[in-house]
């Protein structure tokens, strides 16, 4: 038996329930993901487990995705669930090398939500949108009763048309790969978490939510070759490193003094007791790159405000599955998925 078979999950209970762990990015998360969804919608388009599915239309392609956002509160330093709903649908084209062309948004709104937040989502939506270059072509809206919500949630679909020359998923990635990392990562989280118990820092700590198309067009515009890309969102680096150390079966070696982290973020996940790398990111993601090809890619990412901060923080090696992180001291130790989900409800 394998490594990677002895990781899949066991099925979940039929009369078990749905938690609010099953939301993120933990070894609860993949059971109900493998258990239920992948089981019962197993198709090749799907059983890429990439960020976006990359549709054949004739001679071009086209990558499709869709999202669901329910952050508490739904306002936070740096942006709102508008922003970062525009953001999180642009980004999960851009991880399939696609340009955005346009993008759906249904809004389930709460009974007693005041229009004045409302206009400011909507407003905040609009902004976004034009700033990343897509429209909003469709979309709905729906009124729940006065406590079957928690204000408003934004469901979204984007459609985009791939440039890059080659695939970019979890399959091509390839043993010597390197990883880079476009910045400073658990920036989003730590700004949701402070708003959310109300704390007040000497200095604000603003959500790193953007839209990272443009400097991953750019690199595959530039001849870059690119293996995969995958934005770290709801589980951090550490959760989505071992999502595809998983799909790939290759192992990957990372350096803890190479991982950028801001001292102010830093200072929070302390206060809070958490990791990181385990913390969410919303304008964050990770390449991996041919080792010829590091240079270049990093020249073009720092060009860029959004990744100005670009780095290599690893290399693809090692057991398979596996997520080996040297620390500070020169420790080694396993980066593996959580239980659960550290920060529910932050995207």
């Amino acid at each position: 038996m394998s490594d990677f078979t002895l990781q899949c999950p066991t099925p979940l209970p039929v009369d078990g329930v749905v938690q609010l762990a099953h939301g993120g990015g933990g070894r609860i998360a993949q059971r109900l993901l493998e258990t239920v969804f992948f089981d019962a919608f197993a198709n090749p388009i799907l059983d890429r487990r990439h960020d976006a599915a990359v549709l054949s239309l004739g001679e071009r392609r086209l990558a499709m995705t869709t999202d669901g956002f329910v952050v508490r509160p739904w306002r936070f330093p740096g942006g709102n669930i508008g922003s970062l709903a525009v953001h999180g649908t642009v980004n999960d084209l851009a991880m399939a090398g696609a340009r955005p062309l346009g993008v759906s948004a249904a809004f389930i709104l709460e009974e007693g939500f005041p229009i004045a937040s409302l206009r400011e989502v909507v407003d905040s939506v609009r902004t976004a949108a034009r700033d990343a270059g897509v429209s909003i072509v469709a979309g709905d809206t729906k009124v729940v009763e006065r406590g079957k919500g928690d204000g408003v949630y934004i469901t979204t679909t984007g459609v985009g048309e791939v440039i890059a020359p080659d695939p970019i998923d979890p399959s091509r990635i390839r043993p010597g790969d390197a990883i880079l990392v476009s910045g400073d990562v658990g920036r989003h989280g730590a700004a949701v978490m402070t708003a959310r118990e109300g704390l007040e820092l000497d200095t604000v700590i603003l959500s790193d939510s953007a839209a990272v198309h443009h400097p991953i067009l750019a690199m595959l515009e530039r001849g870059v070759t690119v293996s995969c890309l995958r934005d770290a969102t709801r589980g951090g680096i550490a959760t989505i490193l071992n999502e595809l150390a998983r799909d790939a079966r290759v192992g990957v070696r990372i350096a803890e003094a190479a991982v950028p982290v801001a001292d102010d973020v830093a200072s929070v996940c302390e206060l809070f007791g958490l990791d990181p790398l385990y913390v969410a990111c919303e304008g964050r993601f990770v390449a991996f790159v041919p080792e010829s090809d590091v240079d270049a890619a990093l020249e073009v990412l720092r060009e860029f405000e959004v990744s100005a901060g670009a780095c290599r923080v690893g290399t693809v090696q090692g057991r398979a599955g596996e997520i080996a992180m040297t620390g500070r001291l020169g420790v080694e130790r396993v980066l593996d998925l959580l239980s659960g989900e550290q920060l529910p409800r932050i995207c």
